[in-house]
C-alpha cells in the first residue's frame, strides 16, 4: 500500500516537474500547470494515479496551510495601512460582484442559494499568480498592484464567513435564527481563545522555544500550534480552513512573524501544489472539447464582469482611471480560494456534474489567461484613457483641483512625478533652494494631505499628455520621474521628450538594464538604484576599514564613470554647445559656496587668481538671487557667494578646500 502511494506522488512530482518546466519557457504561472498535471494524471486523463484519495487528503493539508500563511500576513496594522482599499474598495468588489452573478443567475431560473454560492466563488481572484507576476516585473509598490492586492486580500479573508454561512445557505440549518446565534457564540468562543493564546500564551512559548536556537524545535512548534487550533476550530463545528487561519493570525502580531512565515512557506507549496492538483484532475478534458462556445461565452463574460466591477470599485475610492483599469484587469480571473469554497460547496450540494465541470473549466482558463491580461493592460488603459469619456470619469487622466493650484503657470520649473521617499526629498531640497517646483501623483490621499500642507502638487497620471500640460512642461527646465512603476516610467519619458525637446531628463529605474532603454526613449540621466546602492555599500565597508575619504571617493568617481560609460555605449548624442560636459568632457561644471569662515573673504578675484593656481575657471557668480555672468578680477567675495566653476574634478575639489575649509578631511589614524 505504502509503495503504492509512493508510485502515485513520484508520478505526479515528475509530471508537474515536466509541466511546470514547459509553462515557465510559455509563461505561464506555476498554478495553471498544478491544474494541467492534474488533468493529465486524473481519471479524466490519463488515468495514471491509482489512488486519488490519498491526493485529496494531502490537497486538504495545503488547504490548511494556505489560510494559515494568509493569517499571517494578515494584521490589523496591514488593515489599518490600506484601509480605504481593504476595505472599501474590497468590500464595494465582493458584495456587487456577488450581486451580480446572484441576479444573472437568478434571472435564468437557478435557485436562489446556488445563485448566491456561485456569487462567492466568482468574486474571488487568485492572490497567488497576481502576485508572483507583480514581483517578476518588480511591479509590487506601483499604485495598481497595491490596489489589486488590497483588494485581492480582502477577498481571501472573506472566504472564513463565507465557508461559515454555507450550511446555511444549503438549508441544512432548520432554524436559521438559532443556527446564526449558535455561530455566533461559537465563533466569538473560538476568537477569546485565540486570543487568549496570542496574548498570553503564544509570546511565552515562543520566546523559549526561539532561546533554544534550533531550527527543527521551532520549526515543529510553528507546524503544532497550526493544527492544535485547527483541531480546536472543527471540534467546535466549525471549519478547518476558519481554523487555519485563525492560526495564523495569532502568529501575524508576534516578534517571531516573519522567521516563522519563511519556515512554513516550503510546507504551504508543497502542499498548496497537492490542492491544484487534485482539483485539475477533477477538469474533464473532454467536456470541455464537447461543450467550447459555452465556455467561451462564460469565460469572456466573466472577465469582462469582473473587471468592470473592479475597476469601478478602485476608481470610486479615488484612484485614477488607468490605476482602476489595470488593477481592473488583474482581478479579472477566478483564484484559488474559489476552489477552497468549491470542496465544502459538493458537500452540500451546490453543484451538478455539469455546473461542477463549467466551473472548473472556466476558473482554469481564466487563470491561465491572467499573465496575457496584466502584459495587454497598459496599452488597454492608454487606449480606453483615450476615449471621449469626461473628465469626471478619466480621473487622473485630466487635471484635478485646478482651483488649488493657481501658481501655475510656471516657467524655468522642476517636474517631479511620484512623491515617494525620492521625491519628497528633491521637493524639500527644491524648496530650500528657492528652486520653483510642481509635483504629481497618483495617490489621492498623498495629494489632499500635501495640499493642505502648501505643497504645490496635483493628483494625475503622467502618462496623459494635458497632465504634463498642465504641470507646465513646455515651460519646465527639468523633469524628474521617481515612480516604482517600470511601464509607466517609459511611457512618461517617452511623452515629455516628445512635448519638451529641450528639457533635462533624469529618471529613476530600479534596475541597471533598464538604463539603455530609458536613454533610448529620451532621458539624459537614468539613475539605476541597484548600481548605486552597491556604490553605497562598499564606501561604507572602506569606512569602516580606515581607507582615507578622498581614496574612497577616487573609488566612487572611477566606478561611476567606468559603469556609466558603459552604459551608455548603445548611444553617442550629437553635441550641443548648450551641454558644456558633451564638448568638454573630462570638465565638470558645479556650484561652490563661500564659507563665511575662508580666507578669500574680502578679496577680489584677481588677488586669489583661481584660474592659475587651480586651473579652474569662474564662470558666474550668484549672490542673493542676482547672478553676475562672466565676472571681472576687480569684484569681491562675499559670504554665501555660490560661484559656477568648470575644471577637472580634481582641481574643483582643491578649490572647494579653499572656500569651505572646514571640509578638509581628518586625517585617518594610523591602523
Amino acid at each position: 500500500m505504502i509503495a503504492t502511494y509512493i508510485l502515485d506522488i513520484v508520478i505526479v512530482l515528475a509530471l508537474a516537474i515536466l509541466v511546470i518546466t514547459i509553462g515557465t519557457r510559455l509563461k505561464i504561472p506555476g498554478v495553471v500547470g498544478f491544474l494541467l498535471t492534474g488533468v493529465v494524471v486524473g481519471p479524466y486523463g490519463l488515468g495514471l494515479v491509482k489512488d486519488a484519495q490519498m491526493v485529496e487528503v494531502l490537497a486538504e493539508i495545503g488547504i490548511i496551510f494556505l489560510l494559515f500563511t494568509i493569517g499571517m500576513q494578515f494584521s490589523f496594522k496591514t488593515l489599518f495601512e490600506m484601509k480605504k482599499i481593504v476595505l472599501i474598495a474590497g468590500t464595494m468588489q465582493v458584495v456587487l460582484t456577488i450581486l451580480a452573478v446572484y441576479a444573472i443567475m437568478y434571472f435564468f431560473g437557478t435557485p436562489a442559494g446556488i445563485a448566491l454560492f456561485f456569487g462567492f466563488l466568482i468574486c474571488h481572484s487568485s492572490t497567488t499568480i497576481t502576485l508572483k507576476i507583480f514581483q517578476e516585473r518588480a511591479e509590487v509598490n506601483t499604485p495598481y498592484a497595491r490596489s489589486t492586492l488590497g483588494i485581492s486580500l480582502y477577498q481571501d479573508i472573506m472566504t472564513v464567513p463565507m465557508l461559515i454561512a454555507l450550511p446555511i445557505l444549503a438549508g441544512r440549518e432548520a432554524d436559521l435564527t438559532g443556527a446564526m446565534l449558535n455561530l455566533g457564540v461559537t465563533l466569538v468562543l473560538l476568537l477569546v481563545v485565540v486570543l487568549a493564546m496570542a496574548v498570553w500564551v503564544l509570546p511565552k512559548i515562543m520566546t523559549h522555544v526561539a532561546v533554544m536556537r534550533n531550527s527543527e524545535i521551532f520549526l515543529l512548534s510553528i507546524i503544532l500550534i497550526c493544527f492544535v487550533i485547527t483541531y480546536i476550530s472543527s471540534s467546535l463545528g466549525l471549519s478547518l480552513a476558519l481554523g487555519a487561519f485563525l492560526a495564523g493570525l495569532t502568529l501575524s502580531e508576534s516578534d517571531y512573524f516573519h522567521q516563522a512565515f519563511a519556515s512554513i512557506i516550503p510546507f504551504r507549496d508543497i502542499f498548496t501544489s497537492f490542492f491544484f492538483i487534485s482539483v485539475g484532475m477533477l477538469l474533464n478534458f473532454w467536456f470541455v472539447m464537447q461543450n467550447p462556445v459555452m465556455i467561451i461565452i462564460l469565460v469572456i463574460g466573466i472577465l469582462f464582469l469582473k473587471a468592470v466591477i473592479a475597476a469601478g470599485s478602485t476608481l470610486l475610492i479615488g484612484q485614477s482611471l488607468r490605476t482602476s483599469l489595470l488593477a481592473g484587469l488583474a482581478l479579472c480571473n477566478i483564484g484559488e480560494f474559489a476552489f477552497v469554497l468549491s470542496v465544502p460547496g459538493k458537500e452540500y450540494g451546490f453543484f451538478t456534474e455539469t455546473t461542477d465541470q463549467f466551473f472548473l473549466a472556466v476558473a482554469v482558463i481564466t487563470m491561465a489567461l491572467t499573465p496575457f491580461i496584466i502584459n495587454a493592460g497598459p496599452q488597454i488603459a492608454d487606449r480606453i484613457c483615450r476615449l471621449p469619456l469626461g473628465d469626471r470619469l478619466k480621473a487622473g487622466c485630466s487635471p484635478q483641483n485646478e482651483g488649488k493650484n493657481e501658481k501655475l503657470p510656471l516657467s524655468d520649473h522642476v517636474i517631479i512625478v511620484g512623491y515617494g521617499l525620492n521625491g519628497r526629498h528633491l521637493a524639500k531640497v527644491a524648496a530650500i533652494g528657492k528652486i520653483p517646483y510642481m509635483i504629481i501623483d497618483m495617490n489621492p490621499d498623498t495629494v489632499d494631505q500635501e495640499q493642505k500642507k502648501g505643497e504645490p502638487i496635483f493628483f494625475g497620471d503622467a502618462t496623459n499628455e494635458s497632465i504634463l500640460s498642465h504641470a507646465g512642461i513646455e515651460q519646465a527646465r527639468i523633469m524628474v520621474i521617481a515612480i516604482n512603476d517600470p511601464f509607466s516610467t517609459r511611457a512618461i519619458t517617452r511623452i515629455a521628450r516628445s512635448m519638451n525637446p529641450n528639457l533635462h531628463l533624469i529618471v529613476r529605474t530600479q534596475f541597471v538594464p533598464e538604463v539603455k532603454v530609458l536613454r533610448e526613449l529620451g532621458a539624459d540621466d537614468v539613475i539605476p538604484e541597484e548600481f548605486e546602492t552597491s556604490v553605497e555599500i562598499f564606501s561604507r565597508v572602506l569606512k569602516k576599514y580606515l581607507i582615507p575619504k578622498g581614496t574612497i571617493e577616487q573609488f566612487i568617481r572611477d566606478i561611476r564613470l567606468d559603469t556609466y560609460k558603459v552604459l551608455r555605449s548603445h548611444s553617442e548624442p550629437s553635441a550641443d554647445i548648450s551641454n558644456l560636459k558633451l564638448n568638454i568632457p573630462d570638465a565638470d561644471v558645479t556650484a561652490l559656496k563661500v564659507s563665511p569662515e575662508s580666507s578669500v573673504i574680502g578679496k577680489n578675484l584677481s588677488a586669489i587668481n583661481v584660474r592659475k593656481e587651480y586651473a579652474v575657471s569662474i564662470l558666474a557668480i550668484r549672490r542673493n538671487g542676482e547672478v553676475f555672468v562672466n565676472p571681472s578680477g576687480e569684484m569681491d567675495l562675499k559670504p554665501e557667494d555660490e560661484l559656477i566653476v568648470i575644471g577637472v574634478p580634481d582641481a574643483i575639489n582643491r578649490l572647494s578646500l579653499l572656500l569651505h575649509p572646514e571640509e578638509i578631511p581628518e586625517q585617518s589614524p594610523p591602523v
